[in-house]
């Protein structure tokens, strides 16, 4: 049984598709089709399922998954104690857009300094977009900011609560105001992250439960240009404190003392049970539980 077979089945199997696993392998469509079928016949049995130009994994084929990523990183693991050569590879992590600012700018160019073969692809997205791209093992690493997530199919390497407010310029008519309800300031212009997306969702929801809505004069999922609005113009916002924090020690913004709204947000990093952890990703799992959340 051949290695190479069993990676392009993973890829196969995660992806649910021939030509997106020969896509990301490198290979010819007809040269995953190849593979597959020579597993299936050294096996004995069919691994896939291929209806209406769909494949789905059969029962054997779900048995093989677990035991194909066990030889890989079994295989994987064995090169690593054979090289000396510093930790490299190429990792893709997906994040929400405010994680992501503050990662580059905080963190990105000590790693690269510490880990300089290490090279890495940010994207981001909503909650739904990152877990979708986490199941298809288009994304090795996520990090959310929303709900608290469960799933049997994910390792959640390090979770932390994220103290949210609401947030204005420091010459706000509420700021030092004592006490205030959340319709108190329902009549101001507030400028939030995009709609349905993470936090926002959660903040939206939590809205609801109370009968009521707002509807803001802006929307964008820059929190970088909506402390800079806040800051020149009388709006509010509600935001993850370490977007605003030093913003609000510097005196820049004020928190309002909104006592009758309390989400609980969490940030989570997340990876799926069953990526192979190279040694590159590990590094870079450790990094992030160490220098991005605190305890």
């Amino acid at each position: 049984m051949e290695l190479k077979n069993l990676i392009s089945f993973i890829h196969v199997a995660e992806l649910g598709s021939f030509t997106k696993a020969a896509e990301q392998l490198g290979y010819s469509q007809s040269t995953i089709s190849f593979q597959i079928k020579q597993l299936e016949d050294e096996l004995g049995c069919l691994l896939f399922e291929r209806i209406n130009h769909t494949i789905t994994l059969t029962d054997q084929g779900r048995k093989l998954v677990s035991y194909a990523h066990g030889v890989r990183a079994l295989t994987e693991d064995f090169k690593e104690t054979l090289t000396k050569e510093d930790c490299a590879g190429h990792l893709h992590i997906v994040t929400p857009d405010s994680i992501c600012e503050e990662m580059i700018s905080a963190h990105y160019a000590d790693f690269h300094r510490k880990h300089p073969a290490i090279s890495i692809r940010f994207s981001t997205g909503d909650s739904g977009s990152l877990l979708n791209m986490l199941d298809h093992n288009e994304a090795d690493v996520i990090i959310t900011l929303d709900h608290r997530l469960y799933n049997k199919d994910y390792v959640i390497a390090k979770e932390q609560r994220i103290p949210m407010h609401f947030t204005a310029s420091a010459q706000s008519e509420f700021a030092g105001r004592k006490g205030l309800s959340v319709r108190d300031i329902m009549g101001e212009p507030f400028v939030l992250t995009e709609y349905g997306q993470g936090y926002r969702r959660v903040f939206d929801r939590e809205l609801a439960k109370k009968s009521l809505e707002i509807t803001p004069v802006l929307e964008i999922g820059r929190t970088d240009i909506i402390t800079s609005v806040l800051m020149e113009n009388d709006m509010i916002s509600y935001l993850p404190d370490f977007v605003t924090g030093k913003l609000a020690a510097e005196g820049k913004l004020c928190y309002l003392d909104v006592v009758d709204m309390n989400i609980d947000i969490w940030k989570q990093l997340i990876y799926h049970k069953n990526k192979w952890l190279s040694k590159s990703m590990k590094t870079f799992i450790e990094y992030i539980k160490t220098h991005e959340f605190s305890d």
